[in-house]
């Protein structure tokens, strides 16, 4: 009989599967286990302070040990596969005699290496009366004779009959060290007695400090301290934070620090956060003091706590009195400084804070060409410094 396949129902046939079924109840188990897993790291995150997290690190192995004693012959050499070479080093009158052996031929090839000469006293290496070494390098401390950098290296101001009496003012150009352009663009149109601040980052700072000052600038290093913005704005790498600990923020500052030698104080690089709290702060001034330096607040933040917090721990303190280039044109500028000079004659002295722009250093060198003529004393940053009162 034929089968009326138009009549056959549509029922589908069950095939035979071969093979191992994974069960329903593997998939609730492994998402479980998933889902607490997120869970716990999410807890984590939002419980543990870390200040430091996500900061790249570096581990690296070292062997404190002192070195094995060099071998003198060839004799006691061991043998060394093809190909490959021993160092050996030893003491020489003059530095470090290396060794250097083939492994392949057994020749032996003597290199000395001369140790490193400090720098002189004066130089950007600064005056090893007054440098302490750290991990991290030279870094300025209070003398055997209670020697400060804030004398060592100010600016001597010449006092005459005729400067008496006179308004102070002093200007604070910053941001250089890190264009070699500008920084020497900078150093050869500002007079000597334009405070020159420099930020920690340049690759070639000791150089550029040190013409600087054989050019006869007083030197400032700038410290990038956190913004109200941070992390959105970030003055750099190491940039001290209010959430980190004394201990942090001074192991980040003695870093800037070692970056070069030479300078009387240090200013703050933004920081309106920072120098708003006082358990972040205090620390940082505290430690200016006890390396011999002065503390500059750029006078950027109404909020800043520096002038009282200096007056506490005795740090000598000067504040910015007005931006010279919050409008970076020359009409603004040369405005700007004739601001400068009414703070001057209302207080008897008065610091401006200007950055590296073109504009800022081509008006400054003008005005500073005719500034005596008026009746002013252009002077360092160290020579308006004060002990101010704490509060």
């Amino acid at each position: 009989m034929t089968t009326d396949e138009l009549n056959t129902p549509l029922v589908p046939r069950r095939s035979k599967r071969s093979g191992f079924a994974v069960p329903r109840a593997f998939y609730y188990v492994t998402g479980g286990i998933l889902t607490a897993a997120l869970g716990t790291f999410a807890v984590w995150t939002a419980t543990v302070e870390d200040p430091l997290g996500g900061e790249p690190i570096a581990i690296v192995p070292a062997d404190l040990r002192a070195p094995p004693a060099a071998r003198t012959s060839s004799a006691e050499a061991p043998t060394l596969a093809e190909g490959s070479a021993e160092v050996a080093v030893r003491p020489a009158d003059d530095g470090q005699t290396v060794t250097i052996i083939d492994g392949t031929s057994g020749k032996r090839q003597e290199v000395v290496v001369k140790a490193p000469q400090p720098d002189p006293p004066g130089s950007a290496g600064g005056d090893d009366r007054i440098l302490e070494i750290t991990r991290y390098g030279a870094i300025p401390k209070v003398g055997a004779a209670g020697e400060r950098a804030f004398e060592v290296y100010a600016r001597p101001v010449k006092a005459s009959a005729e400067s008496a009496g006179k308004p102070r003012i002093a200007i604070l150009v910053g941001g250089l060290g890190v264009s070699a352009t500008t920084t020497a663009e900078a150093v050869a149109k500002l007079p000597g007695a334009v405070t020159l601040g420099f930020a920690p980052y340049g690759t070639d700072l000791a150089r550029m400090v040190q013409g600087a000052r054989g050019d006869g600038h007083e030197i400032v290093l700038q410290v990038p301290m956190e913004p109200r913005e941070y992390p959105e704005n970030d003055p750099g790498p190491r940039t001290l934070l209010a959430s980190l600990t004394a201990e942090q923020n001074i192991d980040r500052l003695h870093w800037f620090m070692s970056r070069f030698q030479g300078y009387v104080g240090i200013a703050n690089y933004m920081g309106a956060r920072f120098t708003a709290q006082e358990p972040a702060l205090s620390p940082i001034l505290r430690e200016t003091a006890r390396r011999g330096l002065i503390f500059i607040d750029d006078g950027g933040s109404s909020r800043s706590l520096a002038s009282q917090i200096a007056g506490l721990n005795n740090v000598p303190f000067a504040k910015g009195a007005l931006t010279l280039d919050a409008v970076p044109t020359a009409a603004e500028i040369d405005t700007a400084l004739a601001k400068l000079e009414d703070i001057a004659r209302e207080r008897g002295s008065a610091l401006g804070i200007a950055g590296a722009v073109p504009a800022a250093i081509d008006r400054i060198a003008a005005w500073a060409r005719t500034a005596e003529e008026r009746g002013f004393l252009l002077v360092p940053v160290s020579a308006i410094a004060v002990y101010p009162k704490g509060s």
